[in-house]
């Protein structure tokens, strides 16, 4: 039953640490309190598991037009919606979010590649039956 809490945890922790050092590369970027930072990793996250794949399909044809860059504005907004929604949690304009977002996003990558258990680590492997679904 919690074997997939660890993970979570994991990819929770990252997203908390990729956002805490971008608060101290970007000036823009404020957290009143570890709590709003703990609170937005959270959010971020959901947002980025539920809202974005949203936002993805409703923009696609101008993800296309673009060859996929759009979906570096996509990013932006997410850490601006977050934004809005905690209390405690600043980021000053459109640019900040989105070159916030884009060092967010490699940190954490970096980070998920280097911890043992982070979703790097996970294999996507064929049925045994041939079956996908």
């Amino acid at each position: 039953m919690f074997e997939n809490i660890t993970p979570l945890l994991v990819h929770w922790g990252i997203t908390a640490l990729s956002l805490w050092v971008a608060s101290h590369v970007f000036g823009g970027i404020r957290f009143a309190d570890n709590s709003s930072l703990w609170v937005s990793a959270l959010l971020l996250g959901f947002a980025n598991s539920v809202v974005k794949p949203l936002l993805i399909v409703l923009t696609l044809p101008l993800t296309v037009l673009t060859f996929g860059s759009f979906l570096l504005v996509i990013n932006a907004l997410m850490v601006l919606l977050v934004a809005k929604l905690v209390r405690g949690f600043t980021v000053s304009g459109f640019w900040t979010a989105f070159f916030a977002s884009l060092f967010i996003a490699l940190f954490s990558l970096l980070l998920e590649a280097l911890v043992p258990g982070g979703s790097a680590h996970h294999r996507i492997e064929m049925p045994h039956s041939g079956i996908w679904l």
